[in-house]
């Protein structure tokens, strides 16, 4: 479901409904015009660059689009034009799961999960979410209480989070310290011994932690703004 290709795809296909080109829907959306050119979508040693949460919300915001029908972009084998605002018959929506959610201050608490990340125990109640079967599993979502990671998250904004996946820098992660901390940052580097992390809220300090201190980190995939 949120492969790099198919991220950009359904970016190229919300241009091509507007009858946009993807700088048109970048300059449409207040951003700089090429932020999405194929050439920006590597960086120059070949890795992934990722489209921002904000850039997303951006390029809905001003097509007047919602997530649902970005989301239909989002299905295999669809193409740009081919979806409509209302779903024709015969063609069938992303198949939506039940994935377990928990607040954040919860999440600071013991016995929600396992060594991993991975959820685990009781007490998670449940969001749908639309899911694939290559979608990972133990992808869990996590509710931001308070405005600590303002301006970028606010306050009842949903994450959608992946224990175990690879992270670089410039990701978007939430880590749990082994003292029940959890915050979501920006990865800023990581080696064998420690873990430094960007504030996304500026009035926050920058952390850095040994990483014996480093109970878990997942990878944010999503977020619902």
């Amino acid at each position: 479901m949120f492969s790099h290709a198919r991220i950009w795809s359904a970016i190229d296909a919300l241009a091509e409904r507007h009858q946009l080109s993807p700088s048109g829907l970048a300059r449409r959306a207040g951003l700089d015009p090429t932020s999405f050119n194929k050439s920006k979508r590597h960086s120059a040693d070949g890795r992934e660059r990722w489209p921002s949460t904000e850039s997303i919300a951006k390029v809905l915001d001003a097509t007047g689009s919602t997530i649902n029908q970005f989301m239909d972009f989002l299905r295999p084998g669809q193409v740009a034009g081919q979806v409509a605002s209302n779903i024709p018959d015969g063609v069938f929506p992303p198949q939506i799961s039940s994935i377990p959610l928990l607040g954040f201050a919860q999440a600071g608490a013991g016995g929600f999960f396992d060594d991993g990340g991975f959820p685990a125990g009781q007490g998670w109640d449940v969001v749908e979410f639309p899911a694939s079967p290559d979608a990972q599993a133990g992808v869990y979502a996590l509710e931001i209480q308070g405005d600590s990671m303002l301006p970028l998250y606010r306050d009842g904004d949903v994450l959608i989070v992946e224990p175990g996946a690879q992270t670089r820098r410039g990701d978007r992660v939430v880590v749990k310290t082994s003292e029940g901390e959890v915050m979501a940052k920006v990865l800023m580097r990581q080696t064998a011994r420690s873990i430094e992390l960007l504030s996304l809220n500026p009035e926050h300090p920058n952390r850095t932690f040994e990483m014996n201190e480093i109970e878990w980190i997942a990878r944010i995939i999503w977020a619902s703004q």
